[in-house]
């Protein structure tokens, strides 16, 4: 495995370029092998060979990301909720599941070597520091571990702690282009869907988000600015952070109580549905009330309560754009909702999506950003389904219209973030199975129209008592 141990004996993570490759590329030459053989077993009469090959492969896929932390780690994550189809059934459905454990549930680290870490940074031991601190972590993920404790105030807050290692690691794993396409490779190839993706780019979009997530005292300002932002808001709460027990690898924060993923989406109905609003306008309004996105919807950093209200608790990839991209954001996707095509192709030139020599129509240009807003356009309320989260990736790969028109623009650097959380936000949406009034909330929300269902109001309500901008004002 992955990992090798530090002078005390403890496990740390494996740093070097070839030391790093190395397993990941021998279990490739492994799968490729016994996919072969469980072929031929099949051929042979052998019914049930294929289905054991992926089931024991995926198991040891997500052993092999999990102890490797870092990049490799992130990697596993991310396919795990790459092109989600909660209802699909096969060989990319087995691989999801077993690597959904990578969200939530990784290999934590000896409870001596988290007290070690703690002190080390913070510079008192860890009884010193707090009141109590609760050596089994609550959760296990890429780049470190989260432990609940108590404050001498009688605050209950939430500790993540960094792996020893993985500083290094994710620097060699940054480096290594090769390493990061073969994860991304073998994850698409596993089942007969393989995905048609550019390798490097994959590549270098976990390397971004990773690098940042790494950045502890990045994240505790993060942290800090939204939850300034949202003080006060009826369903979305923000954690604050405890600035005197922070440090380069440690990171506490207030608690903040829910259930976890698992546990939501087995949840009542009407309850989902609350949640997935509270997820949807938490996504879609920070960057219209400030010029905050954050980029990383995953259903690993959400605590659900039993009161509608969400929680999110993890802020290690937030980006801050200027003005003139948050103000873009917001007029195409007003230009799309209100039909008015002329004006979105006008903004399509303006804001860099297509160049002044590209043949493009207002008609082909509105029929694109049409299906990206579907949710939005569909006859309200409307129900997520899958498909509302994979068609605009699907589109990319498709050799009709909407192929041609995607082929025709290009996503200017400032707006990849916005692809990423609409995308994310709406596979999130779809596995809840979450109902809303979408386009109620994008008119509250851009404070064109006067809000009409119950958390429409609530958030309306908010935006004016704090007097913070609606999405089309300028700044």
């Amino acid at each position: 495995m992955p990992e090798e141990k530090t002078p005390d004996g403890f496990a740390t993570v494996r740093g070097g370029r070839v030391r790093r490759t190395l397993p990941v590329a021998g279990f490739a030459a492994r799968a490729a092998g016994g996919r072969i053989l469980a072929g031929l077993r099949a051929t042979a009469g052998d019914a049930d060979a294929v289905d054991r090959f992926h089931v024991k492969t995926s198991e040891r896929y997500a052993e092999l990301l999990g102890h490797s932390k870092g990049v490799l780690m992130k990697a596993g994550q991310l396919l795990s909720t790459f092109d989600v189809d909660v209802d699909a059934r096969g060989p990319m459905a087995t691989y999801q599941q077993a690597l959904m454990r990578l969200q939530a549930d990784a290999p934590p680290m000896d409870s001596a070597l988290v007290a070690q870490i703690v002190e080390s940074d913070l510079g008192a031991p860890v009884d010193d520091l707090f009141a109590d601190f609760d050596a089994d972590p609550i959760a296990a993920a890429s780049i470190g571990q989260v432990h609940v404790a108590h404050l001498r105030d009688g605050r209950k807050v939430a500790v993540k702690v960094q792996y020893p290692g993985v500083a290094r690691a994710i620097r060699d794993d940054l480096a290594n282009t090769e390493l990061l396409a073969t994860v991304v490779k073998l994850g698409a190839a596993m089942g007969p869907r393989a995905m048609r993706t550019n390798q490097r780019a994959a590549a270098a979009e976990i390397a971004e988000r990773v690098a940042e997530e790494l950045d502890y005292h990045r994240e505790a300002r993060n942290i800090t600015r939204f939850h300034d932002l949202f003080a006060g808001h009826p369903f979305i709460r923000v954690p604050e952070v405890v600035p005197e027990l922070c440090g380069s690898q440690v990171l506490t924060m207030t608690f903040v109580d829910g259930v976890g993923w698992a546990e939501a989406k087995e949840a009542d109905q009407a309850l989902r549905d609350q949640w997935g609003e509270a997820i949807s306008y938490f996504a879609t309004s920070a960057y219209r009330h400030a010029n905050l996105f954050n980029a990383d919807p995953h259903p690993g950093n959400y605590r659900f309560g039993a009161d509608g209200s969400v929680g999110f608790v993890d802020f290690g990839c937030i980006k801050q754009f200027p003005e003139y991209v948050r103000y873009g954001v917001v007029a195409l996707f007003r230009a799309t909702c209100d039909g008015d095509k002329e004006r979105l192709l006008e903004l399509l030139h303006t804001y860099g999506f297509v160049d002044p020599d590209v043949d493009l129509t207002a008609d082909e240009a509105y029929e694109w950003w049409a299906m990206s807003a579907g949710p939005v356009l569909a006859p309200q309320p409307h129900t997520y389904v899958p498909s509302d989260g994979t068609e605009m990736m699907r589109t990319w790969f498709d050799s009709g219209s909407l192929g041609s028109t995607v082929r025709k623009m290009t996503i200017p650097s400032d707006y990849i973030m916005v692809s990423r959380i609409s995308m994310g936000m709406n596979s999130v949406l779809s596995q809840l199975h979450a109902t809303m009034d979408q386009r109620d909330q994008l008119d509250t929300m851009d404070g064109v129209a006067p809000p009409r269902t119950p958390l429409a109001h609530q958030h309306y309500d908010w935006v004016c008592s704090r007097k913070l901008p609606f999405g089309l004002d300028k700044r």
